[in-house]
């Protein structure tokens, strides 16, 4: 191993002792299961905002979309990042502010047991509906982000990938179960900056081995379709292919995942004061905003870079490797070139773990609290449940680890799938129960089964026929639910009074 690699692996091994560091020193706050899973809400207004977007963004963010951008220029990656963007927003605006307050007032510590209780569901269906829907999706999830780690550190590194992988869960498995919601929301805040460190050295770094910002923009330029909005530049044939609008329909719908994501509705239930959403939605929107716009720019210059034969061609699923190349460069020239290297990988990391962590937490408050506690009345002290809840979480990291054992397996594919089955199933119930007093228990029910249904159907039955029908499964699905939950709720008994007398409370 070179000594530049030495360097960039103690870096990234401080970063990871530190993560470690803050489960043990949070542990000592978390003495409940609201504790556990909400941190008391008590999360301010800047952690609950770069959490949330550091767990929603994942290794996307430095790694997927830089690489799309990168082959095929502006068209793909810039749809997808405007239609995160406003899905963003209009979460932060819509969703946010309301749900804190109402699942406070309903006594609520996880989005399952928030819509039974905002539904009066004594039977807690709904609660087990959704902690179900929430592990079938979740556990694959992480173990993606598992096997991103072990797959980081065997190409850097060339440590085994099993080694690597089970290393790296178990460090994001620690700090979880030690520090629960306040460890998983501090360290995302962490990671959040360590993401936005890597973005600027790689951007600043690049540009200039490129030959500056003028021959970044010249190489653009001169690629058919590359900086279009309407085309997408066509490496194998070197021309402009026309963006088609059904494309960029099923790209913005991206941004109807985000009213269905627990992780981050999680992050809008814990903040401490709900006075201070406006604060938290600002930091958010602008936050995301740029750094996909600089992932974007950094997609261009990889691809200057690699014009002007300072970094090898890449072709394919080897484009989003493109900060890792640049990294890699960057570790030759010194010691602390290197050590701003590792902090670029560390970053890389960080947004991994930044989504692992949130959904190990979800996954498992679904077994401990929705499940054995809410839906199987499973009684237990406040000490036993908060054992309960760790070894769930525990049993959960070792399923994921299983699950991302073959590192050639295709485990991202569940990325866009989950995100789908999420805003189908959970985002129109989400959007209904904040704002139609109308919508009962059965809509509910009905709408979630609808959404998450038509999902699986769209996916592997009704897109096969191309065309119309190829759009993004995620866009008729939350149609589908949406509608559902409507038309059950006004063709059922409207909810009793003192569900619209609650619900009315909610200012």
């Amino acid at each position: 191993m070179e000594a530049s690699q030495i360097i960039m692996l103690v870096a990234m091994a401080v970063y990871l002792l530190g993560m470690i560091g803050i489960g043990i020193k949070l542990s000592e706050k978390t003495e409940t299961v609201g504790d556990f899973y909400l941190g008391g809400r008590k999360l301010g207004p800047l952690v609950t905002a770069m959490s949330a977007e550091a767990s929603d963004m994942s290794s996307w963010l430095l790694m997927g979309l830089p690489g799309v951008a990168y082959l095929s220029g502006c068209a793909e990656p810039g749809w997808t990042a405007i239609g995160l963007a406003i899905g963003t927003y209009l979460n932060w605006l819509l969703v946010a502010r309301r749900l804190r307050i109402y699942s406070e007032k309903t006594d609520s510590i996880t989005v399952p047991e928030f819509f039974s209780n905002r539904y009066g569901d004594k039977h807690y269906i709904l609660t087990a509906l959704s902690a179900l829907i929430i592990v079938v999706f979740f556990v694959p999830y992480t173990a993606s982000g598992f096997a991103a780690c072990g797959k980081l550190f065997h190409s850097l590194f060339g440590v085994d990938y099993h080694a690597a992988m089970i290393i790296s869960a178990i460090v994001i498995m620690f700090y979880t179960a030690m520090g629960g919601f306040l460890a998983a929301s501090t360290t995302d805040f962490i990671q959040s900056i360590i993401m936005t460190l890597a973005l600027i050295i790689i951007l600043v770094f690049g540009t200039a081995q490129a030959g500056g910002i003028s021959a970044v923009a010249e190489n653009a330029a001169s690629l058919p379709g590359y900086l279009s909005m309407t085309h997408a530049y066509d490496v194998s044939t070197a021309s402009a292919t026309p963006y088609p609008v059904l494309t960029v329909a099923s790209l913005l719908a991206w941004g109807l995942g985000y009213f269905g994501m627990p992780h981050i509705l999680l992050r809008f239930m814990a903040i401490e004061d709900d006075e201070k959403v406006k604060l938290s939605r600002r930091v958010a929107s602008i936050w995301v905003v740029i750094s996909m716009a600089v992932a974007i720019i950094i997609g261009i210059v990889g691809l200057a870079m690699s014009r002007a034969g300072v970094i090898a061609d890449l072709d394919g699923s080897q484009s989003e490797t493109i900060i890792v190349h640049i990294a890699q460069l960057l570790s030759r020239y010194g010691f602390f070139a290197a050590i701003l290297a590792g902090i670029v990988l560390s970053g890389i990391l960080a947004s991994t773990m930044s989504t692992a962590d949130s959904q190990l937490l979800a996954a498992s408050s679904s077994i401990s609290n929705d499940l054995m506690s809410k839906f199987f009345h499973i009684k237990a002290s406040e000490t036993t449940r908060l054992v309960v809840s760790r070894i769930s979480l525990i049993i959960i990291a070792i399923i994921g680890v299983v699950l991302a054992w073959d590192p050639n397996a295709s485990v991202f594919r569940i990325v866009s799938f989950a995100w789908a089955g999420f805003g189908a199933a959970f985002g129109p119930v989400m959007l209904l129960a904040l704002f139609w007093k109308r919508s009962n228990k059965a809509g509910a029910i009905a709408g979630m089964l609808a959404g998450g249904i038509m999902v699986f159907a769209w996916k592997f039955g009704i897109s096969q026929l191309g065309g119309t029908f190829a759009i993004y499964e995620l866009l008729p699905s939350f149609l589908v639910g949406l509608l559902t939950d409507i038309i059950v709720s006004l063709l059922t008994p409207a909810p009793d009074q003192k569900i619209v007398e609650t619900f009315n409370s909610i200012k």
